[in-house]
């Protein structure tokens, strides 16, 4: 019988439609993530693709960022959410995904990253923290969705994280492993 790879040779690429239910399952495995609908992941596998992107090892899907250009704000890019399978966490690998996006075509005016994060979810804090290092770009934080003016009480304040300016030559170093 054949071993698995120690270290298994991670793809990042676009998300096609038949991507959508393997993100939805992957995003309900984390128990950690708040779920979105099927037909939501469908949605940004289609309609955002370009601003989304999807980890494979061995045709299984590890890891998946989802976002978006601000309509109001073309120099910004929104993380809406960034889910990495256990088995391949540790690596990079949601930096990875989000400078994929970062360096596409698509993305060529943006400067601006921004995403929102509880003050209790280390694992985000950790990872946009070291993307601002890799950027070298200031972030910065500011209450934007109150848990009871905003969420009537069921869910914790999220604070939006802004990192930048950076350039476009900056995000290629989110690239590297």
């Amino acid at each position: 019988m054949r071993q698995p790879a120690a270290n298994p040779r991670t793809t990042i690429r676009r998300p096609t439609s038949a991507d959508g239910e393997k993100v939805w399952s992957l995003v309900g495995a984390t128990g950690s993530l708040d779920d979105n609908s099927l037909y939501c992941n469908l949605l940004q596998a289609t309609h955002f693709a370009s601003t989304c992107a999807i980890a494979e090892q061995n045709g299984q899907v590890v890891g998946w960022v989802s976002g978006y250009i601000l309509p109001e704000q073309p120099d910004t890019y929104f993380v809406w959410q960034v889910c990495v399978g256990e088995a391949a966490r540790g690596r990079g690998l949601g930096r990875r995904l989000i400078g994929d996006v970062l360096t596409r075509p698509e993305c060529r005016a943006v400067t601006t990253l921004q995403c929102t994060i509880t003050h209790d979810n280390e694992p985000s804090w950790g990872l946009f923290r070291a993307i601002a290092g890799k950027l070298d770009a200031q972030l910065r934080q500011l209450e934007l969705f109150e848990k009871d003016t905003h969420f009537g009480g069921r869910h914790e304040s999220e604070y939006v994280v802004s990192i930048g300016p950076f350039s476009p030559a900056q995000a290629t170093a989110l690239t590297r492993a």
